[in-house]
């Protein structure tokens, strides 16, 4: 592959919104920046893309055409396959500080490696690893932000551990590509923490693979190599980097310590995977710091609470459920005021709106309750918190994500065939 550099923009153009990414096989028109976002260059294509490149092409409810997206991404033709999901990675965090990763470094340089992808709205664990294993979107996997509506018991649900939530096998209900392709017969094998094996969300979103459990992260870089000597799939998950991130800042000495940590953990990979394998590593979502001086606590602000029965989403995608009998745009219409004057920027919409910006791709009837009636997107380095519900550590952390600028919504999607 040829090599090349990458620009990094300006920290003020990394915070600007990026256009709601299409999804779909086609490749769409490139933005200012010369990149290609949604369509086959998303989240929900990786899956689709790699079952292609190995010769057992799954199609989804959202991607019809694997061979498209294989070719597309540039993925090479393989036997094994290890796909690396690394939390809380995004595209220009690595770009950012790639003089800390020198495997990483050596990926990004190579022309097919040099841009990103996108993830889903909003930018989240739980939103993305559902778009990533169905190979389809948040309007069909019924799976729309940290937290949201229940509509069968009318209370809030987190989605992580889904507390207060619809069970995982009723609430998503898209086969993943794992477990397409484990009903073909092939192999398919998961790698990652032992608590993470029956989890609720590995059950909702990641189903149908072998899983192997190994509390050291070098054991299960070393597990997913070894698995990789048989044909088929082996998946991988890391997620120091998010955790780091979410408490001291991505631009912290502790994120910087761990990132380094990652990089040699999949350098240890390279090393290791057997002659053939194909390499991918992506992530769910980027990460940004906060400014304090443009948090917004809802409970001191009463304008913000009119109206309103629920509040989902997390501080960077906030989601308003509306009291009954009181009209979504009116209570968007406030909301763009009362966050203007309170210095907050953000893009207010209503529910319909962002269904019909495909915001939220195709929407199935059961999944729309559970979207917010008006959706608050953070612009800058802005939270939207509510200190009648959250923890106080939790409405202050330095580093977060949610919203749809290029920090947060740009993700990586790197080969390197072995």
């Amino acid at each position: 592959m040829k090599s090349m550099s990458i620009e990094i923009p300006d920290p003020k153009t990394l915070l600007q919104h990026v256009d709601i990414a299409p999804y779909g096989d086609d490749i769409p028109v490139s933005s200012n920046d010369g990149f290609h976002r949604g369509g086959a260059f998303r989240i929900s294509s990786v899956l689709p893309a790699i079952s292609s490149a190995l010769g057992h092409p799954v199609q989804t409810s959202i991607h019809h055409d694997p061979k498209k997206l294989q070719e597309a991404l540039g993925f090479p033709s393989c036997t094994s396959a290890i796909v690396v999901l690394v939390d809380g990675m995004g595209f220009w965090n690595i770009a950012t500080r790639s003089g800390h990763a020198p495997y990483l470094r050596s990926l990004m340089h190579e022309s097919a490696n040099a841009r990103p992808i996108s993830t889903c709205l909003s930018s989240t664990t739980v939103v993305a690893l559902a778009s990533f294993g169905t190979g389809t979107c948040p309007g069909m996997t019924a799976m729309t932000g940290y937290t949201q509506l229940n509509p069968c018991k009318h209370r809030i649900s987190q989605m992580i551990q889904f507390r207060n939530a619809i069970p995982p096998l009723e609430l998503q209900r898209e086969p993943t590509v794992f477990e397409r392709l484990s009903e073909e017969g092939v192999r398919v094998t998961s790698s990652g923490l032992p608590e993470f094996a029956d989890s609720a969300l590995t059950q909702a979103a990641l189903r149908g693979s072998s899983y192997i459990g190994r509390e050291d992260a070098e054991e299960r870089v070393l597990e997913a190599c070894k698995a990789a000597r048989k044909p088929g799939l082996t998946y991988l998950y890391i997620r120091d980097v998010d955790k780091a991130g979410h408490e001291f800042g991505w631009e912290s000495e502790s994120w910087i310590a761990e990132f380094e940590t990652v990089d040699a953990q999949l350098a240890l990979l390279h090393r290791n995977a057997p002659k053939g394998t194909l390499i991918v590593i992506v992530a769910d979502h980027g990460m940004i710091e906060t400014d304090p001086d443009q948090r917004i606590d809802m409970a001191q602000n009463p304008e913000l609470l009119e109206g309103v029965k629920f509040y989902g989403g997390e501080p960077r995608f906030v989601m308003a459920y509306a009291d009954e009998h009181v009209e979504p745009e009116s209570i968007a219409e406030r909301w763009r005021s009362e966050l203007s004057g309170l210095g907050g920027s953000a893009e207010v919409l209503t529910k319909q709106e962002g269904i019909d910006a495909g915001m939220f791709g195709p929407v199935k009837p059961d999944v729309e309750p559970m979207i917010g009636d008006v959706l608050a997107i953070m612009h800058d380095r802005a939270t939207l918190v509510d200190s009648r519900v959250q923890r106080d550590g939790a409405t202050r952390l330095p580093g977060v994500h949610g919203s749809k600028s290029m920090m947060e919504s740009d993700i990586p999607c790197l080969m390197d065939l072995v």
